[in-house]
């Protein structure tokens, strides 16, 4: 099973996770980051990198996100890959502290 991306991402998308990416499976849109399933290669080296916590492995993905493992393979191919650092959202930092991160 894959690794994904949860909606903790939402208006956050920090990239730090990006950075350690080998295979560049990493797709977004204007709201957060999602991982193709059809790239990844479970390496989760992204899970320790990602500040709000959005990122799990498919074994560890706790019941009640495990429709993020859908929507990260519907939504991944359909978007720009993001293979690079770029600056989170200006909403992240808020949203990071609602987290409690």
């Amino acid at each position: 099973m894959t690794t994904i991306v949860t909606e903790n991402c939402l208006r956050c998308r920090f990239t730090d996770c990006v950075t350690v990416c080998p295979v560049n499976c990493f797709h977004g849109d204007d709201e957060m980051l999602y991982i193709d399933p059809e790239v990844c290669i479970d390496c989760s080296a992204c899970v320790p990198e990602c500040p709000v916590h959005a990122i799990h492995e498919g074994e560890d993905i706790p019941d009640n996100l495990k429709d993020w493992i859908q929507i990260n393979a519907e939504r991944a191919p359909n978007l720009p890959v993001i293979d690079g650092k770029q600056d989170p959202l200006p909403t992240a930092e808020a949203r990071q502290a609602e987290l409690g991160y």
